[in-house]
C-alpha cells in the first residue's frame, strides 16, 4: 500500500446463509455446527448427520459469510476470518449468527438444549458464539480447534459441558494446544471432557461416536 494512502473502515450490509435439517423424532438437542476453513455449511451438516444419535436433533449449519472458489472444481468454499480486520470481523461473526439463532429459536422453540459443535476454524466460533452471542452458553464440541485467547479476558460465564476432540496424529491441534486451553478453562472453573481418537485433522467414526455419546448427555 502506498505511504500516502489512508485506510478507512466503512459498515455495510452482506447476506449469509445457514441450513437445518430437521428432527423426524420429538427432537431432544438443537446442534449449531460452524465448519472449517475451505469447507462450507453443506459440508459440515453431512459430518453433523453421521453421529450416532443426529435423527433426534434439530441440526443447524452455517456458512461463514466470505466465500471464494476452490481451485478448478468451482465449489463454493468459505473461511470465518483472517488476520486483516479481525475485531471487526469478530464482532460481525456473532452479531450475524446472533441473527440465525433468534430466527432459528422462534421457529423450533425456545425449550431445547443448545450445543455448539465447531471444526478447525469451526471451533473458535463455537466458542464464540457460546459465550457472546446472548443465547446461553449450552455445551460445546471443539474439534480440532482452539479456545480465541480473548476470550479468557472475559468475565462473562463459560460453557461448563466441554469436549476437547483431537486426532492423535494432529500437526495442528496437538497435545501442546490442548493443554493450553485446559488451562485457560481451569482459570474458569470449566473442567473438559477429553477425546483422543486415531487420526489427524479430520472428522472420523471414532471422532463420531465420542461426540455422539457427549451429546447424547446435552439433552
Amino acid at each position: 500500500m502506498s505511504e500516502t494512502a489512508e485506510s478507512r473502515l466503512v459498515t455495510t450490509r452482506t447476506h449469509g446463509r445457514y441450513l437445518l435439517r430437521r428432527s423426524l423424532d420429538p427432537p431432544t438437542l438443537l446442534v449449531v455446527g460452524f465448519h472449517g476453513y475451505r469447507e462450507n455449511a453443506a459440508r459440515h451438516l453431512a459430518e453433523l448427520e453421521r453421529i450416532p444419535g443426529a435423527d433426534r436433533w434439530e441440526l443447524v449449519a452455517i456458512d461463514a459469510l466470505h466465500a471464494f472458489y476452490a481451485g478448478s472444481t468451482g465449489e463454493v468454499i468459505r473461511g470465518w476470518m483472517t488476520r486483516e480486520l479481525r475485531e471487526e470481523s469478530i464482532a460481525d461473526n456473532v452479531s450475524y449468527v446472533r441473527t440465525i439463532l433468534d430466527a432459528v429459536r422462534r421457529e423450533l422453540g425456545w425449550e431445547l438444549p443448545l450445543a455448539f459443535v465447531g471444526f478447525s476454524q469451526g471451533a473458535s466460533m463455537a466458542w464464540r458464539t457460546s459465550i457472546l452471542a446472548g443465547h446461553g452458553t449450552g455445551s460445546v464440541v471443539a474439534l480440532a480447534g482452539d479456545i480465541p485467547p480473548e476470550l479468557d479476558r472475559l468475565e462473562a460465564p463459560f460453557p461448563q459441558r466441554v469436549l476437547l476432540a483431537h486426532g492423535d496424529g494432529d500437526e495442528w491441534y496437538n497435545p501442546a494446544k490442548r493443554g493450553e486451553d485446559e488451562a485457560l478453562l481451569a482459570r474458569h472453573a470449566v473442567s473438559p471432557e477429553i477425546l483422543v481418537f486415531q487420526g489427524g485433522h479430520e472428522w472420523t467414526g471414532e471422532a463420531r461416536v465420542g461426540i455422539g455419546r457427549f451429546l447424547s448427555g446435552a439433552g
